[in-house]
């Protein structure tokens, strides 16, 4: 029994693999439902999930929370996956699958730096980071954004970037703040240095999204679909098997951050997305309308873009106190 249950799992979970790839879905959210879901089968004794219901989901989800202790919204995660398991791989429209209570997360309001704390910080890096950081804040973009850039996305003429495929498969254009024009310019004439180093090599082949490789040979080649921000060293990429060039990986620019935050002797637990709130916060400051700040940061509804007007440094709702009034 255990050799079939041995054989049934990595069959399924090849089964998962390709759903997940037919729709698009990123590496990183395939690797979390995987794992997700070997845990849950490893939980009940490597069954097979079609043995498997509502009520061992649940159990499965409350173990998470009461056991592992985990957040609201890595609870929610390991749902979705679930879900995914089960309407998507398996088919199973089990009413019982709409009735899985979704954890409820503490709705907090997002960390802002001063214009201050982020010079503080932001002088506290240099290199890749450095400009990485820039972009985040003077561009507002989340950080998965600016990593996965590619050379022709920078408009210099008009000042524009284009991020593509943001959150929900969205294009959207911000601007290109024109204090960080120099610095990518000079950025980009290095990696070209590198990417011509790696064509001599017999590589400089960057991933295409979408299997775009196949509709135009040589594109992977071309010095417009390079990564701006590209990693020290080749890797081999995890679905193709390829020896490739990828960007610079995320934790890396996390880890600069939280040492810069801690340099820099700020008390609030800053991260690279910290910094889109802050210019998100600061343009409202700066006297911009709600709908330009929401375009810009690829909001699809304007009621996410508000919660910034409620860290406004203008004390509660911009009522002044009355203590301030006996002054």
């Amino acid at each position: 029994m255990e050799m079939t249950q041995s054989v049934v799992a990595p069959k399924l979970l090849d089964q998962v693999r390709g759903k997940i790839r037919l729709k698009h879905y990123s590496i990183r959210t395939e690797q979390a439902y995987l794992d997700w879901i070997k845990r849950f089968i490893r939980h009940f004794g490597k069954k097979h999930p079609r043995d498997l219901g509502a009520v061992e989901v649940e159990t499965f989800l409350t173990h998470l929370a009461v056991e592992g202790r985990v957040a609201a919204s890595t609870q929610n995660q390991a749902k979705s996956a679930l879900l995914f398991l089960y309407r998507e791989v398996l088919g199973s429209e089990l009413p019982w699958l709409d009735n899985i209570e979704q954890a409820k997360a503490p709705k907090r309001l997002p960390v802002v730096l001063t214009r201050a704390e982020v010079h503080d910080l932001l002088s506290r890096l240099e290199g890749t980071n450095w400009l990485i950081a820039n972009l985040l804040y003077g561009a507002g973009m989340r950080i998965m954004e600016s990593l996965r850039l590619r050379v022709q996305d920078i408009e210099f003429t008009r000042r524009e970037i284009l991020i593509r495929d943001g959150k929900g498969f969205k294009d959207r254009v911000t601007m290109l703040p024109a204090t960080l024009v120099a610095p990518l310019r000079e950025h980009l004439k290095r990696i070209k240095v590198l990417h011509r180093q790696d064509l001599e090599a017999g590589f400089g082949a960057t991933y295409l999204p979408y299997a775009l490789d196949r509709k135009y040979p040589g594109a992977a080649r071309d010095w417009g679909w390079q990564y701006v921000f590209p990693s020290a060293k080749l890797s081999v990429d995890p679905r193709t098997q390829v020896t490739r060039r990828h960007h610079v990986q995320d934790q890396a620019v996390q880890r600069a951050v939280k040492q810069a935050t801690r340099d820099a002797g700020l008390t609030k637990p800053a991260t690279p997305h910290t910094l889109r709130h802050s210019f998100a916060t600061h343009l409202l400051e700066g006297g911009y309308d709600i709908r330009t700040v929401q375009e810009l940061l690829g909001h699809a509804d304007v009621a996410t873009t508000m919660i910034y007007t409620h860290v406004l440094n203008k004390g509660g709702r911009g009522v002044v106190s009355p203590l301030d009034g006996l002054a």
